[in-house]
C-alpha cells in the first residue's frame, strides 16, 4: 500500500504546485483561464508556443515561475515513474483488488478535489494572502477588477486594411461612446501608445488594446469601412446610449430607497 500512497502524495503535491502557480500568474495579470494553461503546460513539459506563451517568457516575473514549474515537473515526472512501479510490484506482493481500489479510489478524489469550486476559492484566497505577506508579487488581480469572468474583457484588435478604424484619430473614432474604451496601441515598430488620447491616430498594422463587452468587441473587430460602417457605430452608439439611461435610472432608484 505504500507505493499507492506515494504516488497519490505526488499527483497530490502536483496539484498543489500547479494551482499555486495558477495563481500567482492570475497575480502578474493573466486570466485564470490563461494562468491554468499555462501553468499545466509547464509542469507537463508540453511548451505550446503561443502568442499566450510569449507573454510569459517576455515577463520577468511570470518566466521565474514558468521555469520552476518546469524543474518541479521534472523531477515529478520521475518521481511518477518510479512511483508506478513500486505499485505494479506490489500488484503482485498484495492483493490486487485492494491496491487497485486504493489507487482509483484515491483517483477520484483527487479529481473531485481538483475540480471544486468551493476548495478552488478558498485556496486562491489564501495563497494570494501568503503571497501579499511573504512576497513581493503585485497580488491584485486584474481580471477581478476589471470584472472579466462577466460580459466585459481586455482583447487586442488587429488593425488590417479596410477596417472602419483605420486611418482616423481616437477622436473621430468616439469608441467610448460605444462602451469601448482605448487602453493602448502597439504600433507596427514595435513602440507602445499607453493611455493614447484623441489625437491618435490609428494606423494599419496597430494593434490596439480595447475594454469593453465581449459582444461590441466582436463587431468592432468585423466592422468594415465605408457607409455600412458609419452606421453600425451609430447604432451601437445609440445602444450605449440606451443602455446608460438605464443605469441612471436603476442608480437613481436605490438612491431613493436610501
Amino acid at each position: 500500500m505504500a507505493p499507492v500512497l506515494s504516488l497519490l502524495a505526488i499527483l497530490t503535491f502536483a496539484i498543489i504546485v500547479t494551482r499555486v502557480a495558477e495563481v500567482m500568474l492570475v497575480l502578474t495579470g493573466l486570466s485564470r483561464e490563461t494562468a491554468r494553461f499555462q501553468a499545466r503546460s509547464a509542469f507537463t513539459g508540453v511548451g505550446f508556443t503561443t502568442a499566450e506563451s510569449e507573454n510569459v517568457t517576455n515577463h520577468p516575473v511570470r518566466r521565474h515561475i514558468v521555469m520552476s514549474l518546469m524543474f518541479i515537473g521534472n523531477v515529478g515526472f520521475i518521481s511518477v515513474i518510479s512511483t508506478s512501479i513500486l505499485t505494479v510490484t506490489g500488484l503482485r506482493l498484495h492483493d490486487p483488488t485492494i491496491v487497485v481500489a486504493s489507487l482509483v479510489g484515491g483517483l477520484v478524489l483527487l479529481i473531485l478535489v481538483s475540480r471544486s469550486s468551493w476548495i478552488d476559492r478558498r485556496l486562491s484566497a489564501w495563497i494570494t494572502r501568503l503571497l501579499k505577506r511573504f512576497t513581493t508579487l503585485d497580488v491584485r488581480d486584474y481580471v477581478s477588477l476589471l470584472q472579466l469572468g462577466g460580459e466585459y474583457r481586455v482583447t487586442d484588435l488587429a488593425v488590417e486594411e479596410g477596417d472602419w478604424l483605420a486611418g482616423r484619430p481616437l477622436e473621430q473614432l468616439r469608441l467610448r461612446d460605444e462602451g469601448v474604451m482605448v487602453l493602448g496601441i502597439n504600433r507596427l515598430d514595435g513602440s507602445f501608445v499607453g493611455a493614447p488620447r484623441g489625437s491618435s491616430m490609428i494606423m494599419v498594422g496597430d494593434s490596439i488594446i480595447l475594454y469593453g463587452k465581449l459582444g461590441m468587441l466582436e463587431r468592432l473587430d468585423a466592422r468594415g469601412r465605408g457607409y455600412a460602417g458609419e452606421v453600425e457605430h451609430q447604432e451601437a452608439v445609440e445602444s450605449q446610449k440606451i443602455e446608460l439611461e438605464q443605469q441612471d435610472l436603476l442608480e437613481s432608484g436605490r438612491s431613493d430607497t436610501q
